[in-house]
């Protein structure tokens, strides 16, 4: 039995030394990055059996990603390997002002966009304790979408608590196309991650963090509505009790995978056996630390994340 399945695409990350533009860059550093992946790597690390299930090219470009996931203690065995299809690849310039960062996507055609539901191993989903994915994964695809309907509707009938990140990229889809999407799969979802900005772009849940947790929790019938704030924290609702988690200090060096820490701690700290407080404790803390990492990644560790805390205090009222 497994804690955490995750399921999504992972691309190889290429990006030029910081002060060098895409355009007449030499050189570029090389790693996989993806939400789901980047949850799966935060939980793992922080003690948690995880894994992480997708589609890749057979190739040394999706043999890559598997050795980096590895690397962290993730689980692989649940890829499925395509001869057909090709690696996708995001492109990332860091800026600094006045120059903004730079993100170009080159994942069209990757193989994860054909994955469907009878490749996955259903029975790993139904004996994990949670299932994990994010909306990044039905928007990539008709076919990924429908697989990522099956996959949870197939989680949460065997018990396997479900979760999901709104996640929304507006290079994917439009917010009337999201909005429809997350709408077809809330059913099959009990705990819900949403950016209070992603909440009012695309399901137009306007009001402060409390007013969108309750609102979404009413409509959707979700188990724990988590609502992440930016600099002012996040919120967590649960059995009708409100919780709050302020940021702890960082000092950014890549901000890239804050939020896909963010969740990996929350629910790390979850299957740990902690209560909603805990876990969004261990979710701030983690996405703090995430920032001061170059990667999408966050290697962290449980002493790590304890250490941030014993520092900075909980920060959380009730």
């Amino acid at each position: 039995m497994t804690d955490l399945v995750t399921f999504g695409e992972t691309m190889l990350r290429l990006s030029p030394p910081r002060g060098e533009r895409l355009e007449t860059a030499r050189e570029f550093e090389v790693q996989a990055g993806g939400a789901e992946s980047n949850v799966a790597v935060a939980a793992a690390r922080l003690g948690r059996d995880a894994a992480w299930f997708s589609k890749l090219p057979d190739s040394p470009l999706g043999r890559r990603v598997v050795g980096e996931l590895r690397s962290h203690g993730v689980a692989t065995d649940g890829v499925v390997w395509d001869d057909e299809h090709r690696q996708g690849l995001y492109y990332l310039e860091h800026g600094v002002e006045p120059r903004p960062t730079n993100v170009v996507y080159d994942r069209a055609d990757a193989a994860v966009t054909t994955l469907e539901t009878g490749e996955i191993d259903l029975d790993a989903v139904r004996d994990a304790d949670v299932c994990y994915t994010s909306g990044i994964t039905p928007a990539l695809s008709t076919t990924l979408h429908a697989t990522t309907k099956d996959v949870l509707e197939v989680a949460q009938e065997a018990g396997t608590t479900t979760a999901f990140d709104l996640n929304y990229r507006t290079k994917l889809w439009t917010p009337d196309e999201a909005a429809a999407g997350y709408r077809d799969l809330f059913d099959a979802i009990d705990v819900l991650f949403a950016a209070q900005r992603d909440a009012e772009t695309v399901l137009g849940r306007d009001g402060d963090a409390e007013s969108v947790a309750r609102g979404l929790a009413a409509d959707y019938d979700f188990e724990t509505v988590v609502v992440t704030r930016g600099a002012e924290g996040s919120l967590a609702l649960a059995d009708g009790d409100v919780y709050e988690q302020g940021v702890y200090e960082a000092e950014t060096h890549d901000a890239i995978g804050t939020g896909d820490a963010f969740v990996g701690g929350y629910l790390a700290k979850h299957l740990d056996g902690g209560d909603v407080a805990d876990s969004l404790q261990w979710a701030s803390a983690t996405a703090s630390f995430k920032r001061t990492i170059e990667g999408d990644v966050a290697v962290v560790t449980p002493e790590d994340i304890e250490r941030v805390v014993a520092d900075e205090g909980d920060g959380i009222s009730r």
